[in-house]
């Protein structure tokens, strides 16, 4: 039986990730349907329901704008694949200003991305043009999908036609 469940919102656009005990109540409360099934049921005293892998939700729930979203490390550290954004390593992870702070750079979506520390040390408070160092990705703000490729379970593969497909290149 999967453990998670892609959840998206009435214009099938992924919102979240819940566990299937959340989305049988889901589908219980006539609040979703399913749209992927695993094979195999659960089971209750009187009934055999098909396990969720997909639902979509038949209200739309209002996503707050992106750019109004609290920036945290752990935000911009998802948005950016946990990779450094100057050389792809996944170790020893900081966030860095791609305009420093100290030449007025804002800590905002399209200013920071993840970076390693021996590559945050190396730009320093430099332009990434003055040290050879550009991003591989022009950073902005995260979209849902961002955190839901980046799930500690791995993504199976009858989410991924209903990814972005911006995020699973």
């Amino acid at each position: 039986m999967p453990r998670q469940v892609l959840v998206l919102n009435s214009t099938y656009e992924p919102i979240n990730v819940c566990s299937t005990r959340r989305a049988v109540v889901l589908l219980l409360k006539d609040k979703a349907e399913m749209l992927e099934a695993a094979p195999g049921c659960i089971r209750s005293e009187r009934a055999c329901f098909t396990p969720p892998i997909v639902i979509r939700l038949f209200h739309y729930v209002r996503i707050p704008h992106a750019d109004r979203r609290r920036i945290s490390r752990r935000a911009i550290l998802a948005r950016d694949g946990f990779r450094c954004q100057y050389c792809g390593s996944m170790r020893h992870l900081t966030i860095d200003h791609v305009i420093p702070r100290s030449r007025g750079g804002l800590t905002s979506w399209d200013n920071v991305v993840t970076s390693c520390a021996p590559c945050n040390v190396r730009k320093g408070a430099n332009l990434p043009a003055e040290v050879g160092m550009m991003p591989h990705r022009k950073p902005r703000p995260p979209v849902p999908s961002d955190f839901i490729m980046t799930s500690p379970h791995g993504v199976p593969d009858s989410w991924l036609p209903y990814l972005e497909p911006a995020a699973v290149a």
